[in-house]
């Protein structure tokens, strides 16, 4: 049998490949709220809970019009009568508190996230990934919220460019906000992932539109450079599920793949020359998603890391109790020392499963 005949090898046998999907948090009767709701992330989060459950609200809370526009002739409250769609941006308190009056459930997605953008922006960036996250939490407490995730970025590990800081800002706040709470507050957690394959603004679009366009060579910022990589359906079902796992204050880590950007051009152009054109401001060469200080309070499940809070000996005695180990000392989880590392076949396989979700 010829190599244009043979059946691909699967996937999940060219790198593991974890779904997300379980544990799920039962969502029919809730009232939902999703900031940043018509960002790549949000779109298709509304589409997995219309999709699998039956709530009494979701509601797209988000600041561009135009965009809410757009994605109700996708998601139409004729079709789905929990639909709302609310104007809003997180930087205001009290349109936050409006929105959440009688909500169950946040899911916390509004973020300023370019990094050259932040840098050049950074009173902006402030105002959005800092000060919004801390008015998401003083809603949250005052409506009587009983749950907030809160999505994070592997840029807010070590960070050392402003939307990095910014966000790692905001984790300490949600974390934070656990106490702050009370008994019987919101359960608040936050999840931190890599890059997604090909939302918005990420470098797959980017190439590919260079590629369509004709172009003769790809431009890569340095040959060593890793990151780590997750679909978006994955993100979306890693957020659900870690909905319904979080005790209070942990910082949810997936274990994911990473590559090289040298080899993610090669896969995408595998003829094209590269053109060598230097780190932006504000990147890192290398990603890291669980720094080596965080090791000592830092879980390792089947699918997942969780970094739980400082003096938090109760909920680490609930993680050991039920099959989590504590990770060694010293332990750090980075693009370029990650144990699984997509090669060139399964970045195809995985981007063609993106565009088919």
């Amino acid at each position: 049998m010829s190599d244009r005949t043979a059946p691909e090898t699967p996937l999940e046998k060219l790198l593991p490949q974890r779904s997300f999907l379980e544990p799920r948090m039962p969502l029919d009767g809730k009232t939902i709220l999703i900031t940043g709701g018509t960002g790549s992330f949000g779109r298709q989060i509304t589409a997995a809970i219309c999709d699998e459950f039956k709530p009494k609200k979701l509601i797209i809370f988000s600041r561009d019009e135009l965009k809410q526009y757009e994605m109700a002739q996708d998601f139409s409250p004729g079709d789905y009568p929990f639909l709302r769609y609310f104007i809003g941006d997180v930087r205001d308190e009290s349109r936050l508190d409006q929105a959440m009056r009688d909500v169950d459930i946040v899911i916390h997605a509004a973020a300023l996230k370019h990094v050259p953008i932040a840098e050049y922006n950074p009173f902006e960036c402030i105002k959005t990934n800092v000060m919004g996250a801390e008015n998401v939490v003083r809603a949250a407490i005052k409506r009587g919220v009983s749950n907030v995730c809160a999505l994070s970025t592997d840029k807010a590990a070590n960070p050392i460019n402003l939307y990095g800081a910014s966000k790692l800002a905001a984790d300490k706040i949600f974390t934070a906000a656990q106490h702050m709470g009370g008994d019987g507050g919101p359960v608040f957690s936050v999840v931190r992932y890599g890059n997604v394959v090909g939302s918005r603004g990420s470098v797959i679009p980017y190439f590919r539109k260079l590629l369509k366009d004709g172009a003769r060579e790809l431009p890569i910022t340095d040959p060593r450079m890793t990151r780590f990589w997750i679909t978006l359906e994955q993100g979306v079902n890693f957020v659900m599920s870690s909905l319904a796992m979080a005790r209070g204050g942990e910082v949810f880590v997936p274990k994911i793949p990473s590559m090289s950007t040298a080899d993610l051009a090669r896969a995408m152009a595998p003829d094209l020359p590269h053109r060598i054109i230097g780190i932006r401001p504000g990147e890192k060469l290398h990603e890291i998603m669980i720094p080596e200080d965080d090791s000592r309070t830092t879980v390792e499940l089947e699918d997942r890391y969780a970094i739980l809070p400082a003096h938090s000996a109760k909920l680490m005695a609930r993680y050991l109790a039920t099959g989590a180990h504590l990770v060694p000392d010293g332990f750090s989880y980075a693009s370029n020392t990650n144990p699984e590392q997509l090669d060139g076949k399964a970045l195809r396989r995985l981007i063609g499963q993106a565009e088919a979700a």
